[in-house]
């Protein structure tokens, strides 16, 4: 049997907010697999977090920059939001984000790329910062959106400058229609990621493996009911519909209106430009929400001590 840590407690209990010691059990029922315990508090009634993230475990910024056809997304991070309020290191963002734009969404090739106006890669010139401001930093990751016809939206929620803050987001509109006849929508979509944080574009695009995740146990909380098979398999596919409706954006109902699905605004501009209208992609970002294995080691070390 795996060896339960305070820090797999502790870390159990902020994403569910079940009590200790149902998450000592889960975790003891389950091996210490923490995405298998957040399951099994589920079944069991004991936790409402279907999809919680966890809180962020890291600062720094999130960088984000589209014109015309594209666009790219960066996550920098650093140990204290000190120095994310740092202009040499705002500036690094930027820059690193404007980059990224080139190197198409590819880490490594990012990290390789020449840094403007110094000799160094990327990678190199992020070392000289680290021995300048004195704090470790690292550059997480880094998308890329691009449409061959439309516009790519943006939008950065908490934003210290132009392009940086906290959560960022990029959309695709695509779309045989003036660049300015879209922005507007794709402005309001990328608003609207940033604050309803769907999974993916359409139900088809949903993985796979979480769908089928969410079903078992749907399925284990409807037999709970002592309802007969045929019944829990009709209330099993009401609420993967419900499900649907809190993952796909498609589906979602629109932060701006409040009233109408995504689908059916998107359907609506399609309509009044006489052309197809379509949901390319979109990536969002939120600042700390994929910590490092390192940083998570260091939290169960100082948890346990």
């Amino acid at each position: 049997m795996a060896q339960i840590s305070a820090a797999m407690v502790k870390e159990l209990r902020e994403r569910t907010g079940a009590g200790m010691m149902d998450c000592k059990k889960a975790l003891a029922d389950t091996d210490g697999d923490i995405e298998q315990a957040v399951d099994w508090l589920r079944k069991k009634g004991l936790s409402q977090a279907q999809k919680k993230a966890g809180r962020t475990a890291a600062e720094g910024l999130i960088g984000v920059k589209s014109e015309g056809k594209k666009g790219a997304i960066v996550e920098v991070n650093s140990e204290t939001d000190f120095v994310a309020r740092n202009e040499t290191f705002q500036a690094f963002v930027e820059n690193v984000t404007a980059l990224a734009q080139d190197a198409g969404g590819d880490l490594d090739a990012l990290k390789q790329a020449s840094y403007p106006g110094t000799g160094r890669t990327v990678e190199e010139e992020l070392t000289q910062l680290i021995g300048t401001i004195g704090e470790n930093m690292k550059l997480n990751r880094c998308a890329a959106v691009s449409v061959d016809k439309g516009v790519v939206a943006s939008y950065v929620h908490n934003q210290l400058k132009p392009g940086l803050g906290k959560i960022g987001v990029l959309v695709g509109i695509e779309a045989d229609a003036e660049a300015d006849k879209l922005e507007s929508l794709g402005k309001q979509l990328a608003m609207h990621v940033a604050a309803a944080n769907p999974q993916a574009v359409s139900q088809e695009d949903v993985d796979p493996a979480l769908v089928e995740r969410e079903r078992a146990v749907l399925v284990e909380q409807a037999r709970a009911s002592g309802k007969p098979e045929n019944i829990i398999e009709k209330m099993v596919e009401g609420r993967l519909r419900k499900f649907y409706e809190e993952v796909a954006l498609l589906d979602q109902i629109f932060v701006v209106d409040g009233e109408n699905r995504v689908r059916q605004i998107v359907d609506d501009l399609s309509k009044s430009l006489g052309v197809p209208v379509k949901v390319a992609g979109f990536v969002r970002y939120q600042l700390g929400e994929q910590a490092s294995a390192e940083e998570g080691e260091g939290a169960e070390a100082a948890a346990a001590s």
